[in-house]
C-alpha cells in the first residue's frame, strides 16, 4: 500500500522542476593598473558582460636579454663568417749575385732591354754604337763602306745540354725595313766569334758588327738562337727595339 502511494506521488511530479537557475552576479573588479599591454573584450568568468582587463607586465629583463643573445647567435650563424683563415706565408726572395757595375765603353750608349728567348738561347742587348766610320784593328785601320753599327749582346744557354750560337744569323733592322747581316770580315778583324758552342748554363758577352748605309737609321735587332733539342726547324727570332 505504501509502495503504491509512493509510485503515484512520483508520477504526479511535474515534467519540469519549478525552480530556475539564477545567474550569480559578481561585480567586475579590474586588476590594478600596470604598464604593459591592455587586452579588451574579455568577459569576467561569472559575468556575461564584456569587461576591460589590464594584464600586468610580466616581461623579465633577464628573459629579454636572453632573447637578444639568441637572436644575435642566429644572425651570426646565417652570415657564415666562420673563423678567420691565416694568410699564406710569403715566400723568401731568391738571392741574387752582387756583380760590380762596369763603365760603358767610349762611344757606346747603354741599352736597357729585357732578356728575350729564341729556341734554346736567351739574349740580352746591353750596348749600342752607331755612325762609326772605321776602327783600328791589331795591325791597321779599317774603314766602313757606309757606317759601322756595333751591338753588344749577352748570349746565354739556360738549358742542360749544349747549344750553338751563329753570328751570321743575326739581323740588324733599319727604319726602312731592311735586314742587314753581320759583316764577316769586320767580325773576324775584331776577334769576335762567328760560330760559338755554348755549354749548359753558360753566359757569353760579345759584339756584333754591321756595315750599313751611311744614311740608314737603326730600328731593332732580330736575334736567332739554336733550335730546341731534337728539332731541325729554324727558329723565328726575337726582336729587340734599339731606337
Amino acid at each position: 500500500m505504501g509502495r503504491d502511494r509512493a509510485v503515484n506521488r512520483i508520477e504526479r511530479l511535474p515534467a519540469h522542476p519549478p525552480w530556475r537557475a539564477e545567474t550569480v552576479k559578481s561585480p567586475v573588479r579590474p586588476y590594478p593598473a600596470a604598464s604593459g599591454p591592455r587586452v579588451t573584450g574579455l568577459a569576467h568568468p561569472l559575468n556575461s558582460k564584456a569587461a576591460s582587463v589590464t594584464l600586468p607586465d610580466v616581461r623579465n629583463p633577464l628573459i629579454l636579454f636572453t632573447g637578444a643573445i639568441m637572436a644575435s647567435a642566429v644572425l651570426t650563424g646565417c652570415t657564415g663568417t666562420g673563423p678567420a683563415k691565416s694568410a699564406a706565408p710569403t715566400p723568401a726572395p731568391t738571392p741574387t749575385y752582387e756583380l760590380p757595375p762596369r763603365p760603358v765603353r767610349p762611344g757606346e750608349r747603354p741599352v736597357d732591354a729585357r732578356p728575350v728567348n729564341d729556341g734554346d738561347t736567351r739574349f740580352q742587348v746591353i750596348g749600342l754604337q752607331t755612325g762609326l766610320s772605321g776602327f783600328f784593328g791589331s795591325h791597321a785601320e779599317w774603314q766602313a763602306k757606309g757606317q759601322y753599327v756595333v751591338v753588344r749582346i749577352i748570349v746565354e744557354n739556360p738549358g742542360r745540354t749544349n747549344s750553338r750560337f751563329q753570328a751570321k744569323r743575326q739581323k740588324l733592322i733599319t727604319t726602312d725595313g731592311a735586314a742587314h747581316s753581320v759583316d764577316d770580315f769586320t767580325q773576324a778583324i775584331k776577334r769576335q766569334p762567328d760560330t760559338l758552342p755554348v755549354g749548359a748554363e753558360v753566359k757569353v758577352e760579345m759584339d756584333l758588327w754591321f756595315d750599313i748605309p751611311k744614311e740608314a737609321k737603326v730600328s731593332a735587332i732580330r736575334l736567332f738562337g739554336d733550335p730546341p733539342l731534337g728539332s731541325s726547324a729554324a727558329t723565328d727570332g726575337a726582336e729587340v727595339p734599339l731606337s
